[in-house]
């Protein structure tokens, strides 16, 4: 099987005002770039400051187009019952224009319950108007006749090609699989009730084998799996900084009525799914993540360790340069001149 590409996440979630945390997740794109990582993904959250810093992703993501080169931009993903469809197609189809074709778009049925009510959406409908508003947003990118004789301008087709589908269960990996569509993984997900020390392979994988079933002949499948992973020089350095954001994380779980076993800081790397030490124990903890080996693009975020702007470019410095080739995933010419000024 062909080595997984590599990809950075961002929730947006620097500790800053609004205007810093874009800048900074800006800042960490453009690094990402610099050591060759092929695909930046961006995570739309409304209202909720500590959940993401990101309602308008297209807008964002228009903006790092205009301060980087080849990176690929995602959204990971756009809450499609809280939008409209026609809207979405109209904005990612002027994004794409403005980056100069490198928008993706990667869409799921929702998050947060309270978040659909200032939309005027009831979240126990969501599979529903899910299903109904990605028929129209396929419908515009197709060019199809809309409403009142319009069709979508400007036109944007090839974005019917870049649609990825996120989801937590295996008939989710199957509808994706039907429409052609990318298969889009979390870093963590909830366990079931009678399995919950299961690792997260056994609930994801039957997802990728559902997924790759469903395909089309001769569809390639395309497969992300986000990872948690903070890659640090020492340990202990990266320990003291997930002793701060895990145990919040934890907490948020639980609240969402996610089953975490235990109250040590062990206990929360495991089960959030958090790959975290030094880049040779990183390189060992993903190594024994079966999900992985399905995937064709890694994408890794420092969520929920959720450490300071300086050690996260250095994350991401560690993983492409020493992490990333002990596993053999690929990733572009990293273009390293300046890129240590950066970090410093």
């Amino acid at each position: 099987m062909t080595a997984p590409t590599l990809a950075f996440f961002t929730r947006l979630l620097d500790d800053a005002t609004p205007a810093e945390r874009f800048a900074l997740a800006t800042e960490q794109i453009q690094h990402a770039e610099r050591f060759g990582i092929g695909r930046a993904w961006v995570a739309q959250h409304h209202f909720r400051a500590a959940e993401g810093g990101l309602p308008s992703p297209f807008v964002f993501l228009t903006h790092v187009g205009a301060h980087t080169t080849t990176i690929r931009l995602a959204t990971g993903i756009i809450t499609l019952p809280l939008e409209d469809s026609v809207k979405v197609a109209e904005d990612s189809a002027v994004a794409d224009l403005l980056t100069g074709g490198r928008i993706d778009v990667g869409i799921g049925s929702g998050g947060t319950p309270s978040s659909f009510l200032p939309f005027g959406q009831d979240p126990a409908n969501k599979a529903a108007v899910f299903d109904e508003k990605l028929a129209e947003l396929r419908a515009a990118y197709r060019g199809d006749e809309l409403p009142g004789s319009n069709r979508l301008y400007p036109p944007a087709p090839q974005l019917d090609e870049r649609l990825w589908q996120a989801t937590f269960s295996a008939f989710g990996g199957a509808r994706a699989g039907a429409a052609g569509d990318g298969l889009l993984l979390s870093r963590t997900q909830p366990r079931p009730a009678d399995a919950s020390t299961a690792a997260l392979a056994e609930i994801q994988v039957p997802i990728i084998e559902q997924y790759r079933d469903a395909l089309p002949s001769g569809t390639t499948p395309r497969v992300t799996a986000s990872r948690t992973v903070f890659v640090a020089d020492s340990r202990d350095e990266a320990l003291r900084f997930a002793e701060v954001g895990l145990p919040r994380a934890v907490a948020g779980f639980r609240r969402q009525g996610q089953q975490i076993l235990g109250d040590t800081l062990d206990d929360y790397i495991r089960g959030t799914d958090t790959h975290i030490g030094t880049p040779d124990e990183v390189a060992e903890s993903l190594a024994a993540d079966e999900t992985l080996r399905h995937a064709t693009e890694i994408a890794f975020q420092v969520h929920s360790v959720d450490a300071p702007h300086e050690h996260i470019l250095r994350s991401i410095e560690l993983f492409a340069t020493e992490v990333a080739p002990q596993l053999g995933w690929s990733s572009n010419e990293p273009a390293l001149a300046g890129a240590r000024q950066a970090i410093v």
